[in-house]
């Protein structure tokens, strides 16, 4: 197994998680007011993606690397693009939550991504299928919010 291309595959995955973070901060509190029963989710997805962060870099430093804590390009564009959207929208809330699944879609297709690349050390796989779990759950319980309004 290639120690470089390890770090490497891990290094975009934390990237990625530093992407949902930072996508996180932007949801702001009145969301909760049309959607009070995603809140407890919303709270446990922050702070798995806290817990996923650190496994993560532990990874890295097991393997060799140094952590590259930042956040991607594309998850700058997309964040960017998400305040000029909920700029003109007029449902906010809404838009808001849709931007939550895309990212945590465009997460679950990295992560499965990272999995298939075959770069990944047994101990790593086991980490990251992990933590694709924990992206699938949080994903379906926010794709359909037509159906989960207060």
């Amino acid at each position: 197994m290639n120690n470089e291309k390890t770090v490497s595959v891990l290094n975009d995955l934390l990237n990625i998680t530093n992407d949902r973070i930072e996508g996180f901060s932007k949801v702001e509190d009145k969301v909760w007011d049309t959607y009070s029963g995603l809140k407890s989710d919303y709270d446990q997805m922050v702070s798995q993606s806290q817990q996923m962060k650190s496994e993560l870099i532990s990874l890295i430093n097991e393997n060799g690397g140094e952590a590259d804590n930042t956040t991607s390009t594309a998850g700058a564009i997309h964040r960017a693009w998400i305040d000029v959207k909920n700029s003109f929208t007029g449902n906010k809330e809404e838009s808001t939550l849709e931007n939550v699944v895309f990212g945590e879609n465009a997460a679950i297709d990295a992560y499965q991504n990272a999995l298939d690349s075959g770069d990944l050390s047994a101990d790593c796989s086991r980490v990251v299928q992990d933590q694709l779990h924990h992206l699938k759950s949080s994903y379906a319980k926010f794709e359909n919010l037509e159906n989960i309004k207060s």
